[in-house]
């Protein structure tokens, strides 16, 4: 169920609903709108990070930057931070929460679809790294898959790895990865974006931390963000087939 609405017309629009969620709550969402006469035809969905919600500076100045380059960006809260918790929820309930996210955008697109990237910053785009690989039916087609800052593993424990379920994930990925990153540094991803074969690629981001090396004092540098977002916005379009292309 979905309240609100999604229309794409004038430049830089915001439009807010809410997305009923598989465990039975409302969880809120935003539509950036690509201005019309940039509109790439991929609609992309970003899940937040464990730590902030889609309010963040990060993903706000993100999700917009990217509307600016002609695509559709949807972001939205888990339901813990929806209720105000710290703590995440299970992984199940961050899966249902994503799907019915997916569902959701999905019956807003009309027909014929377009074509939809899900991914995240962190957490979130490990969870879309989830539904790809443990739900792929329920989520149905995707053109790729985008992380923002993969957590490889948490800081400090590089030996438990997050990384067994990326082979049963089908789509392309794009894994955007700070060279210092305490969750995984650019050295620990290449391997196991190399094994993944040429379905997977590495972006790295000099010097980033896991924010990317992109926050500063509560605001986003524009140019910084442009350095890893443009070839982002490219690769979207890219795997969006001859709509995004």
């Amino acid at each position: 169920m979905v309240t609100g609405t999604m229309s794409s017309s004038s430049p830089e629009q915001v439009h807010a609903f809410r997305v009923d969620t598989a465990a039975g709550s409302l969880v809120g969402a935003r539509h950036y709108a690509a201005p019309g006469r940039e509109r790439a035809g991929v609609v992309v969905v970003l899940a937040h990070g464990a730590g902030a919600g889609h309010d963040h500076p990060f993903m706000v100045g993100s999700a917009s930057a990217l509307a600016r380059r002609g695509l559709d960006v949807v972001t939205f809260n888990f339901p813990y931070k929806e209720a105000g918790r710290r703590v995440p929820d299970r992984a199940a309930t961050l899966e249902g929460c994503y799907l019915a996210v997916i569902a959701a955008v999905r019956s807003r697109l009309g027909a014929p679809p377009a074509p939809l990237v899900i991914g995240g910053k962190s957490m979130g785009g490990r969870m879309a790294s989830h539904v790809a690989a443990h739900h792929a039916e329920a989520a149905g087609p995707l053109a790729g898959l985008v992380f923002l800052g993969y957590p490889l593993h948490p800081p400090d424990r590089p030996a438990q790895l997050r990384a067994a379920h990326l082979p049963l994930v089908r789509p392309p990925m794009l894994f955007v990865q700070g060279e210092r990153d305490p969750f995984g540094t650019r050295a620990e991803l290449a391997p196991v974006v190399a094994a993944l074969g040429p379905r997977a690629e590495l972006l790295a981001v000099p010097g980033g931390d896991h924010s990317l090396g992109v926050p500063a004092r509560g605001r986003l540098l524009e140019p910084r963000l442009a350095a890893f977002l443009d070839p982002v916005a490219a690769w979207v379009r890219a795997v969006g087939g001859p709509l995004g292309g």
